[in-house]
């Protein structure tokens, strides 16, 4: 299995786990690598600015249903190909909390769903992304990486099918 740098967020201390690693716990959150070729869909959100889509997993909805939800809300994008990466491990102090980790592709755009949430977006190419996202580090370039292989793959593969299992 793959080893990924621990990061940090605030005084959150994130490691990540890489498929085919679930979480003992239903999460609280989820992120999505949304890509189209060597470029990333990156949200301005207001108080954080430029990063993935990402939130909270609402009571009656799977981590999936979340991904798109949260892509449609943060960047109007429609998704396909989902597919579940991994989990980050969020600790706070003795709080221990969960988040899937998706990479999709970017099948197309509409508006923005949550426009007092999210302030435009944007395509980024791979390279450039360091240079405007919002909190950059080891693992979340790590991420980027690993998410966008991922993506390379999965439409390199001959049969491609939905990847998120729904859960």
């Amino acid at each position: 299995m793959k080893k990924f740098p621990s990061g940090k967020y605030g005084r959150q201390r994130l490691e990540f786990f890489p498929s085919p690693y679930r979480p003992p716990l239903r999460p609280f959150a989820v992120l999505v690598f949304p890509w189209k070729g060597d470029e990333v869909l990156l949200c301005n959100i207001c108080d954080r600015g430029w990063c993935i889509p990402s939130g909270r997993v609402e009571p009656y909805e799977n981590p999936c249903d979340a991904v798109r939800r949260e892509a449609d809300e943060e960047a109007g994008a429609i998704l396909e190909h989902v597919q579940y990466l991994g989990a980050y491990r969020i600790t706070e102090r003795s709080e221990v909390r969960w988040a899937e980790v998706y990479a999709a592709v970017v099948a197309g755009l509409k508006e923005i769903g949550m426009q007092e949430e999210s302030l435009g977006r944007q395509f980024v190419a791979k390279g450039d992304v360091e240079s405007v996202y919002h909190s950059w580090n080891p693992l979340i370039e790590a991420l980027f990486e690993h998410s966008h292989g991922c993506v390379r793959r999965l439409l390199e593969t001959p049969g491609l099918t939905e990847a998120c299992d729904g859960r």
